[in-house]
C-alpha cells in the first residue's frame, strides 16, 4: 500500500464528489490528518457533521498509519450491519480489505482487517482483545456514542480495545443523556464545574456550509387542526404548534401522522411537488420518508403512489434485503423512498435531497442523524428541503443545526426546571440512550379521527418565513417553488423576498377571502435560536431580580407567569411569550416598589 492510495478516494465517498473537491482531500480532513500525524496520539476524537465527509478521513488515516507500519491491522466497529459492509466497501476502492463477515478465528492473510457492528462486539469482547494484543491494531470506532446505547455495549468496548495501539472516535453528534463516560473519550471541566467532551478536531455544519462541503437546509413546517378520541370515549380538537400538555402534544402528533386523515396526503403531495421543483436542477435527485412503524410505512408507500403515480422503495428494518434496497434506491433515478429508521444514521444516499420527518421520534441525536440524510452536497449550490409537523421540539432542534454540542458528563445541581437550563433538554436527551426499536415516550391509548394540514412557515438558517396558507395555494406554491440550486446567501435573500411579496398580496385581499389561518409572518417576530436564547436569559434574570424583592421562589414566580400568561414552560415557549412574561414580572416589580 502506498501513502497515496487514499488520494484516489472521493472526499465525498461512498458517493459522487461534490464541486470543487475530486481529487484531493477537504481543507477540514487535511487538518484533522496535519494534527493526528504532528500529535500521533493513541486517542483522538473527530466531530464532523453528517455529510462532511467522516469516512474518507478516517480511512486516509488508516493507509497513512498501515503504510508507516504504526499498526498492522484494522478494526471498525460501526453501528449496523449495513454499515460494517459499508464500510469494507469503502475501504477496498483504497486498497485497504476488511471483512465485514467475521465472526472468529484467524483472519485471511489477504485482509488488512474486519468491519464489526457494536453489537458484535459486545457479544464476543475477548476475541477482540485478543486481537488487539496479538497485532498493532487500528480501531476506527464510528457513531462512537453508541457506545453508549447500551451498559454492556460500553463496558465490552473498552475491554475490547484498551490493549489497541491507536484509536480513532468519530461522531457527528456527540452528545448524550446519561453521566456515564463514552468509552476513550476525554472529558474536560469548564468553570461552571461540568464535564464535557473534549474533541481533537471538530468541523461543525456552519463550518461545513460556509465551504460548500454540505446543502443549506430549508426546512417547511405544516400545521393543521386535529381531531381524536382518548381511551376514555372523550373527542379532543387541537391545532399543531398551539400550547399542549405532553401528552396531548404526543396525541395531535400521532393523530398528523395517522395516514388515515388528511394532513399525510396533504404533506406528501406537496414533498412530491418541491421535490419535482428540485429535480429540474438536480435530476437524479430522491424524496426519502422517516417513519414510525412498518404499517405506517406501507400505507405512505401506497398514498405516494396515488401522487406520484410511481412505486415508492419501502425499506423495513428486519428485511434481510433491506441493505440491497437501499443500494439501488442510492444507484436509480426513482423518487421515492419510506423508511423504518434504516436510513437515520450513516448510510449514505448522496442524491436524497427532500424529506418527510413523519416519525415520532423525538430526540434531538436522531434528528440530527435524520436530516443529516439529506446535507451530502454533490455539486455547488445543491440545497435540501425537509418537511416537518408543527412541533415546538422539532422546530427547536431545526433551529439549533448550526449549534455545536458536547457530550456533557455531569448534572447540574438539583432545582427546579426552570432554574436549571439543562432541564428540558435533559428530558429530550433523556430517550436517545434507547435502542431506536422501542418506544421513545409513553403513548396513550387513542383512535385518530380527522387531520387537515396548513403550511405553517419556513425554517432557514435560525429564521422564519412565510405565512399561514392551505394546501395547493399560491402562497404556498411560492415556497414549494423555490430552485433547488441555489447558494446560502441566495436562499435567503429569496425566502426574504417572498415573504415580503406574500405580506404586500395579502394586504390586498378582503379579510373574508384571506387565506390565513392564523397570524401572517409580519405580525410573527424573525427570531433566531441566539435571540430566543438572549430573551431566555432576560427572563430568568427579571425573575431572579424579582426573587430577592418578593421573596418568593424562582420556581413559583415562572408557574405564576405561565398561570397569568398561558404558554407552556419557558424552555419551550416562544418569543412573544417570554417578552410577554417579562413585561408582567416588570409590571410586578413596579408595583412594589
Amino acid at each position: 500500500m502506498t501513502t497515496t492510495a487514499s488520494h484516489h478516494l472521493s472526499p465525498a465517498f461512498p458517493g459522487r464528489a461534490p464541486w470543487g473537491t475530486a481529487g484531493k482531500l477537504r481543507a477540514w480532513q487535511q487538518g484533522a490528518m496535519e494534527k493526528y500525524i504532528q500529535e500521533q496520539p493513541r486517542d483522538f476524537l473527530a466531530v464532523a457533521t453528517p455529510g462532511a465527509g467522516k469516512t474518507t478521513f478516517a480511512l486516509t488515516l488508516a493507509s497513512w498509519l498501515l503504510h508507516h507500519h504504526v499498526v498492522q491491522q484494522v478494526t471498525v466497529v460501526a453501528p449496523t450491519e449495513h454499515l460494517k459492509k459499508q464500510w469494507a466497501e469503502a475501504a477496498a476502492r483504497i486498497g485497504i480489505k476488511l471483512d465485514p463477515d467475521y465472526s472468529a478465528g484467524p483472519l485471511s492473510k489477504e485482509y488488512h482487517g474486519v468491519a464489526v457492528t457494536y453489537a458484535g462486539v459486545g457479544v464476543r469482547p475477548m476475541l477482540h482483545r485478543n486481537r488487539c494484543e496479538q497485532r498493532k491494531t487500528l480501531v476506527i470506532l464510528d457513531e462512537i456514542h453508541h457506545a453508549g446505547d447500551s451498559k454492556s455495549w460500553g463496558e465490552a468496548c473498552q475491554e475490547a480495545f484498551d490493549p489497541a495501539t491507536r484509536r480513532l472516535a468519530l461522531t457527528g453528534t456527540p452528545f448524550r443523556s446519561d453521566t456515564n463516560p463514552i468509552p476513550f473519550v476525554v472529558y474536560e471541566e469548564g468553570n461552571d464545574g461540568i464535564r464535557r467532551s473534549s474533541a481533537d478536531y471538530t468541523y461543525g455544519y456552519g463550518n461545513a456550509l460556509a465551504d460548500g462541503v454540505v446543502r443549506p437546509v430549508i426546512f417547511l413546517s405544516y400545521s393543521g387542526n386535529m381531531r381524536w378520541r382518548t381511551k376514555a370515549g372523550d373527542e379532543i380538537a387541537a391545532r399543531l404548534g398551539e400550547p399542549m400538555t405532553k401528552d396531548a402534544i404526543g396525541q395531535a402528533w400521532r393523530t398528523a401522522l395517522s395516514p388515515t386523515g388528511d394532513w399525510i396526503p396533504n404533506v406528501l403531495s406537496a414533498a412530491d411537488k418541491r421535490l419535482t421543483e428540485v429535480r429540474k436542477g438536480i435530476p437524479d435527485a430522491g424524496g426519502l420518508v422517516i417513519a414510525t412503524d412498518q404499517e405506517s410505512a406501507r400505507a405512505y408507500a401506497k398514498i405516494l403512489k396515488k401522487v406520484t403515480g410511481e412505486s415508492a422503495t419501502v425499506v423495513l428494518s428486519d428485511e434481510k434485503a433491506a441493505s440491497k434496497k437501499i443500494d439501488k434506491f442510492s444507484q436509480d433515478d426513482s423518487r421515492w423512498m419510506v423508511a423504518v429508521r434504516m436510513v437515520s444514521e450513516g448510510v449514505d444516499v448522496p442524491r436524497l435531497a427532500v424529506g418527510v420527518y413523519a416519525t415520532t421520534i423525538s430526540t434531538p441525536l436522531f434528528f440530527a442523524q435524520a436530516v443529516g440524510r439529506f446535507v451530502r452536497s454533490r455539486r455547488r449550490g445543491e440545497t435540501a428541503s425537509v418537511f416537518v409537523p408543527t412541533i415546538p421540539m422539532l422546530l427547536e432542534f431545526a433551529n439549533e443545526m448550526e449549534v455545536e454540542r458536547d457530550h456533557v458528563l455531569d448534572k447540574p445541581k438539583k432545582g427546579s426546571d426552570e432554574e436549571n437550563p439543562f432541564a428540558e433538554e435533559d428530558k429530550l436527551l433523556a430517550d436517545a440512550e434507547k435502542l431506536e426499536d422501542e418506544e421513545t415516550e409513553e403513548q396513550l391509548p387513542f383512535e385518530a379521527l380527522e387531520s387537515d394540514a396548513v403550511f405553517d412557515r419556513v425554517l432557514y438558517d435560525g429564521a422564519e418565513f412565510g405565512m399561514q396558507a392551505h394546501p395547493g395555494s399560491e402562497e404556498e406554491q411560492d415556497y414549494l417553488g423555490i430552485p433547488g440550486l441555489l447558494e446560502p446567501d441566495q436562499v435567503q435573500l429569496l425566502l426574504q423576498k417572498r415573504q415580503t411579496r406574500q405580506i404586500a398580496h395579502s394586504r390586498q385581499k378582503p379579510a373574508s377571502e384571506a387565506d390565513l389561518l392564523e397570524k401572517p409572518a409580519q405580525d410573527r417576530p424573525v427570531v433566531t435560536h441566539k435571540q430566543l436564547l438572549g430573551l431566555r436569559k432576560q427572563l430568568n434574570t427579571m425573575v431572579s431580580a424579582y426573587t430577592h424583592q418578593s421573596g418568593k421562589p424562582h420556581g413559583v414566580i415562572h408557574t405564576e407567569l405561565r398561570r397569568v400568561c398561558g404558554g407552556p414552560p419557558s424552555a419551550e415557549a416562544t418569543a412573544g411569550q417570554i417578552e410577554q412574561r417579562i413585561k408582567k414580572v416588570q409590571e410586578w416589580a413596579t408595583r412594589m416598589r
